[in-house]
């Protein structure tokens, strides 16, 4: 299955899209199997508002006839205005038009302007790609120029795909021997919990913290920053979660756990009606403790393995 989803992604994305730029009867062709596709990616994963942008796009690739088809039955039953309804005065003749030696005149002006702009757009994106390379070294200075018109951008969405599902979770404890876990919203985290259709809202705190997991903490502060934020209740921090389990008070310690998950097989989900099963891998980062003089300090330090 995930063989054919991969190959069917890989040809619709790579090859069927082309379809679009041939006569009408190929751009229907192309309509009608992106819309679906889109539909079942939507149903499928949470890509926030990708998809949905790919769906309006698509409508691009109809046209008058195809609509005057199906919107026959509008025409036929709406009311037609009666002429005496209309106002009969007299419509001034539009002006002649002008002689199209002005256009003429500056069309390869206007033609020479887009190439360059095209060009120079066109550079600004490929540029970072072959950045990833090192193999010739290419001046940056178009690139910084049109960097503050956000007007260039590379298509990088997950151009490299983990193998593995890893997510960190926030616990606090009171004694440093029991602890306690903070319901996130949108992220896996209870394996009994089904995967919920999200898109197109993007859960910015979960998004975030999944690639922090691919990481380390040191080069992810918000997960530390967070850690902190948590052992003084702070109300806009908390808010990111389904629930506060120290809501009476602060917890004395909080910590950041690593897991490794997987979905179920259709004969474990009969089994024991997991959507996940999981793995502990370790502390992903520092355990956390808030002195008595109110110092922050760190009690245990990470034991989280390499990740692929």
């Amino acid at each position: 299955f995930h063989w054919g989803t991969a190959a069917g992604t890989l040809l619709l994305e790579l090859g069927i899209v082309w379809l679009g730029l041939l006569p009408r009867r190929y751009r229907l062709i192309c309509f009608f199997i992106v819309t679906p596709w889109q539909i079942g990616v939507i149903v499928t994963a949470n890509y926030t508002f990708l998809n949905y942008l790919v769906l309006v796009l698509g409508f691009l690739l109809l046209d008058d006839e195809f609509f005057s088809r199906y919107l026959h039955w509008t025409r036929k039953h709406l009311p037609a205005t009666p002429l005496s309804a209309l106002d009969q005065e007299p419509v001034p003749a539009a002006p002649a038009r002008r002689s199209g030696l002005l256009s003429r005149t500056f069309a390869p002006a206007g033609f020479a302007v887009s190439v360059v702009l095209l060009t120079w757009i066109f550079y600004a994106t490929t540029l970072q790609l072959l950045w990833m390379f090192n193999v010739v070294p290419l001046p940056v200075s178009p690139v910084t120029a049109l960097e503050p018109f956000r007007v260039a951008n590379r298509y990088g969405l997950f151009a490299v795909m983990t193998r593995g599902r890893y997510e960190i979770e926030f616990q606090g404890s009171d004694d440093g021997e029991h602890w306690t876990t903070y319901p996130f919203r949108f992220k896996p985290q209870d394996v009994h919990e089904a995967p919920g259709i999200y898109a197109p809202y993007q859960p910015r705190f979960d998004w975030n913290l999944w690639f922090a997991s691919l990481g380390s903490w040191r080069e992810n502060p918000l997960v530390t920053s967070t850690e902190e934020r948590l052992l003084d209740n702070a109300p806009d921090v908390i808010a990111l979660f389904r629930s506060n389990p120290f809501s009476q008070h602060p917890p004395r310690q909080v910590r950041a756990v690593l897991w490794q998950y997987w979905f179920t097989s259709a004969q474990e989900k009969k089994n024991t009606g997991n959507w996940w099963r999981r793995q502990y891998l370790g502390l992903y980062a520092p355990t956390l403790q808030r002195a008595d003089d109110g110092s922050i300090q760190a009690v245990e330090a990470t034991d989280v393995p390499p990740r692929d």
